[in-house]
């Protein structure tokens, strides 16, 4: 959801440091998640999911989602759209905040150095122009934000279960959790 706001505003030319503009855009912004694999992502009846990991929303996220309107606007619409049951939900404040009494919360953790890795690689499998110190250094500035904001900052949650993922492959993390779910 912070992504497609941070797409959102991107493509109205808002200040990403005009924490009122982005309080009401949040408020004002319908965004829908499919409930399917792979879900769609829109904004305002839009396909954004291919945008969402663009440069300018990678670029911008930390500074949107630290704005503490935005975080309780969003908050609200997760917390809704969970009240479905039955979901996974990722995210960097899910079990400190969105959904504090969820069942099982997981702490997926994975070194700056690896995410950068992953990333590099997927923009190259892609077809794309990648700069690993680049990746690595707006990662690093998009934890560093996220870990320092006054409004529900990155920290695993208590009870969560850390699974660390630096040598692990997606399907190993999903076998990992797969096993956890049962357990619940």
């Amino acid at each position: 959801m912070y992504r497609a706001l941070t797409w959102e505003a991107a493509r109205l030319g808002l200040d990403l440091e005009d924490e009122t503009a982005l309080t009401r855009l949040a408020r004002s912004t319908d965004i829908n998640i499919e409930r399917v694999k792979n879900g769609r992502v829109t904004v305002n009846g839009r396909d954004v999911t291919a945008e969402l990991r663009s440069d300018a929303v990678e670029l911008g996220v930390s500074l949107v989602s630290k704005v503490a309107g935005v975080r309780k606007v969003l908050v609200r619409k997760q917390q809704t759209l969970a009240r479905g049951g039955d979901i996974v939900m990722a995210g960097r404040d899910i079990g400190t905040n969105v959904l504090p009494d969820a069942d099982l919360k997981i702490y997926l953790d994975v070194s700056v150095e690896e995410q950068a890795r992953r990333r590099y690689n997927e923009l190259i499998e892609n077809g794309e122009a990648a700069d690993y110190q680049a990746i690595l250094n707006g990662l690093t500035r998009r934890d560093n934000i996220d870990s320092n904001r006054s409004a529900n900052p990155l920290k695993p949650a208590e009870d969560a279960i850390h699974i660390d993922t630096d040598k692990l492959k997606v399907d190993g993390v999903v076998a990992e959790i797969l096993t956890l779910v049962g357990e619940n």
